[in-house]
This record gives C-alpha cells, structure tokens and sequence, in this order.
C-alpha cells in the first residue's frame, strides 16, 4: 500500500504544475470549505459557486503557497476567506447579510443528534445577529474545526486575540439565543 501523501506536498506538487494533483485535495476539502461558506451565506448555489472560485483561486495563485508559512490547510482557508469578502463586495453588501433562517433550518438541520428544528432555527438565528467577525471566528473554530493556531494564521492575528474573539463570540451567541426563548 502507498503511503498517502500530506496536503503541504500535493500542493508543492501543483504548485510546480502537477494540476491534476489538485483532486486529491479538492476530494479532501470540498464538503468542509462549502459548509464554511454555507455557514457564512446560508445560500446552497452561492456556497458552491464560491467553493469553485476558491479552487480556481487554488490554481491561479499556486506559487503563492508557501509551507513555511504555515499548513495548507491554513492557507486554503484564508484564501476562502478572502472570496467571501470579494463575493460580498461585488454584492455590495456586507459579509453579515444571510438568508431566511427557514431555509437555513431545512439545509442544516440534521436529526441524528438529538436536537430538534427549533433548536436549530433559535441557533442559525443567534449566529445570523452576530456580527460579521465574530460568526466567521465561530464557523471557523466551531463548525470546520480549526485551531486557533491556523483561525490566527487566516486572520492574520495573534492565538491569545483569537481566543478573545471565541471567547467574546460565543457569550454573544449564548446571550442572542436565550432571548429567543
């Protein structure tokens, strides 16, 4: 059996032009960088319309990557970060505008855990009333589970202000929820 090959060599393979590279970490991030983005725009189309930029973003600025700088991962997710902001200017809008929390409780609810629709709805709600710092701190750290080591390499921060930021968020997010209920 061979062994499998880390993100940080597959990319310094595409980056030397090996493209076709480019799926096996499209097969490994795809799912985890569309739900961040669906997390942020709570819009299937939109969600996967920029999961495609961003690998075509991937690939116009290949030579951009650099492992020294930190993991692939981390620079693939501040690269999504930087086409959600560019989506939102071209929209003229800011990153904060999400859809009907309806349709977001149909898209994401997901009953194998034991928490009800409402459950669902009162939380996309609370995070759709934070602003727009503080619900990508969250969909970052939260729901694609990054450390807040990578979370501060995206943002181009400290880990002791991203802990703050977390730390701030998240008793803003308590705070919106239970004022539903």
């Amino acid at each position: 059996m061979v062994p499998e090959l880390s993100d940080e060599k597959i990319m310094l393979l595409v980056r030397e032009g090996h493209l076709s590279e480019l799926t096996a970490l499209f097969d490994r991030y795809q799912v985890s960088l569309y739900n961040f983005f669906l997390r942020l725009t709570s819009d299937r189309a939109v969600s996967q319309d920029l999961t495609q930029n961003l690998f075509y973003r991937v690939i116009r600025y290949r030579q951009s990557y650099e492992p020294a700088q930190g993991s692939f991962r981390s620079w693939i997710y501040r690269m999504a970060r930087n086409v959600h902001v560019d989506f939102c200017k071209q929209q003229q809008k800011g990153p904060g505008r999400l859809a009907d929390p309806e349709e977001v409780e149909q898209q994401l609810a997901d009953q194998s855990t034991g928490y009800t629709q409402d459950q669902y709805q009162r939380l996309d709600l609370a995070l759709a009333g934070l602003d727009p710092d503080q619900r990508e701190v969250l969909v970052l750290s939260r729901y694609q589970g990054l450390k807040y080591e990578e979370i501060a390499r995206i943002r181009e921060s400290s880990v002791a202000a991203i802990k703050v930021q977390v730390y701030r968020a998240l008793k803003q997010l308590r705070t919106l929820y239970f004022k539903q209920i």
